[in-house]
């Protein structure tokens, strides 16, 4: 069984048809349709059925599938660890939040860049949750989120520590008054801050919490300004992305408000030499945030 056979099978299943897939591996119909049919001869069953807007896999196709994956995937893994470490190259596709993306992430980048250029790199943002299910899945390298994940599958490194802060609009003064009956604004089901944020209104007595859900940081900021709701988030991304004029910030207890990004990957894939580039700038960087002075109001501690 040819490892190039079995990619020629991927790239139908993933496109479900043959031109599709000839298109994306830069051949023609005739040869990938030649492939598929040697594939299956070999195999005695067939991998694909066809019908009038392509092709969909049959159960020995679906049967054939994670192994072809599996076996892809290895000798990716092998080119890239047996690789040249003095100069990686190849995919590399990392996960981040988007707090750490916008905050961290760009100064970390620029290094990475410059030291490792022919490094395709991918940065996919999303919520913790996510992250962690797509590195479990092999759908990422690795993914930089909110820690402990506590995974046996997973390797987690500290890489960040971030001070948590609430935000609110600038008229709010008291805390008290908006925990009462609380609006917050967060990233989608599977944040990691909207969990911690959701925890501290309960403890100080929040009976029910509406929840406004945003795709963006800007969106979040944007909407706390304009006083439709709180919410929590590191103090530097505050401080970067909104005006002290904006926004009123409220400092939180020391146990609530530390919060520590780490860096996951599989324990049973070995780190490309990219990888290991990465994660060497990512914690090189200064490991201590800006420092956010308190702009008036009262402190959650005493909410």
């Amino acid at each position: 069984m040819e490892l190039s056979d079995l990619r020629i099978f991927l790239a139908v299943a993933r496109t479900h048809g043959i031109t599709k897939a000839a298109q994306e591996l830069h051949t023609v119909q005739s040869n990938v349709s030649a492939r598929i049919h040697a594939l299956e001869k070999q195999l005695g069953a067939p991998l694909f059925r066809r019908h009038a807007r392509g092709v969909a896999l049959t159960n020995a196709g679906e049967q054939l599938l994670p192994y072809a994956e599996r076996i892809s995937r290895l000798v990716d893994e092998a080119q890239q660890v047996i690789g040249d470490e003095a100069d990686p190259c190849g995919p590399l596709r990392i996960g981040s939040m988007e707090t750490t993306a916008g905050l961290r992430l760009p100064t970390v980048l620029a290094a990475f860049a410059e030291d490792c250029p022919r490094v395709d790199f991918s940065l996919i943002t999303g919520p913790t949750e996510q992250l962690v299910r797509d590195v479990l899945e092999y759908r990422l390298d690795g993914a930089l989120v909110n820690g402990p994940v506590r995974q046996p599958d997973l390797v987690e490194t500290p890489v960040f520590e971030e001070r948590l802060v609430l935000v609110t609009a600038r008229r709010v003064t008291d805390l008290d008054v908006v925990m009462r009956d609380p609006r917050i604004l967060v990233f989608r089901t599977g944040c990691s801050y909207r969990r911690r944020l959701e925890s501290i209104l309960h403890a100080r007595g929040a009976v029910s919490v509406r929840c406004m859900e945003f795709g963006t940081l800007e969106g979040i900021l944007g909407c706390v300004g304009a006083d439709m709701g709180l919410t929590l988030l590191p103090a530097a991304v505050v401080e970067r992305y909104v005006s002290r004029e904006q926004v009123r910030v409220h400092e939180l207890p020391e146990v609530e408000a530390r919060a520590q990004t780490v860096f996951v990957q599989r324990v049973d894939a070995p780190p490309s030499p990219a990888l290991t580039r990465f994660l060497t700038h990512a914690r090189a960087m200064e490991q201590a945030p800006p420092v956010l002075r308190m702009v008036g109001g009262a402190s959650a501690a005493t909410g």
